[in-house]
C-alpha cells in the first residue's frame, strides 16, 4: 500500500510539474491585441520572408500557440471600434502619421513585443483606419489591409 501511496504522489508530481511547465509556456503565446475578429500572425524572420497566418477569433490563442518564429502580429476590429484604447492600453503615443486617400496609419511607440526602425524611429504599433475596419498591428501590420 505504501508503494501504491507513492506511486501516486511521484505521479501528482510529475503532472503538477507539467502543467506549470505548460502554463510558462502557452500563457506568453496569447495573442497581443484582445477582443478582435480575425487575427494574422506573421512568421518569418523579415518582411520579404514573412509568411500571414489568419486565424478567427475563437480560434486565434490556439493558431499562436501552435507557431513557431512568430515575428508581429495584427488584429482586425470593426470601424466603430474604439483604437485609442488599444493605444493608452499599451502605454503608446503616436510617432508619426500617414493619411492615404482610403485610411489613416498611425505609427507608435507603445509597450508591446516586437519593434522594427521606420524613419529613425522605433515603432511597435501600426492603427489603420479605414472605413471598413480598424487593424492593429506590432510592429507593423505587414501584407495587404
Amino acid at each position: 500500500m505504501r508503494k501504491f501511496k507513492a506511486a501516486i504522489k511521484t505521479a501528482a508530481a510529475i503532472f503538477a510539474a507539467a502543467a506549470i511547465f505548460f502554463a510558462l509556456y502557452a500563457l506568453p503565446k496569447k495573442p497581443v491585441f484582445g477582443g478582435g475578429e480575425r487575427y494574422c500572425f506573421f512568421v518569418g524572420d523579415t518582411s520579404a520572408n514573412c509568411r500571414v497566418v489568419t486565424a478567427e477569433a475563437d480560434r486565434a490563442y490556439l493558431a499562436k500557440l501552435t507557431l513557431s518564429g512568430v515575428c508581429g502580429e495584427s488584429a482586425i476590429y470593426p470601424p466603430t471600434y474604439d483604437w485609442q484604447s488599444i493605444l493608452s492600453g499599451a502605454n503608446g503615443r503616436v510617432l508619426f502619421c500617414e493619411k492615404l486617400s482610403d485610411s489613416v496609419n498611425y505609427y507608435c511607440k507603445a509597450d508591446l513585443p516586437y519593434s522594427v526602425e521606420l524613419y529613425g524611429e522605433e515603432v511597435n504599433l501600426h492603427i489603420c483606419v479605414k472605413g471598413d475596419a480598424i487593424v492593429v498591428g506590432a510592429p507593423i501590420i505587414f501584407g495587404g489591409y
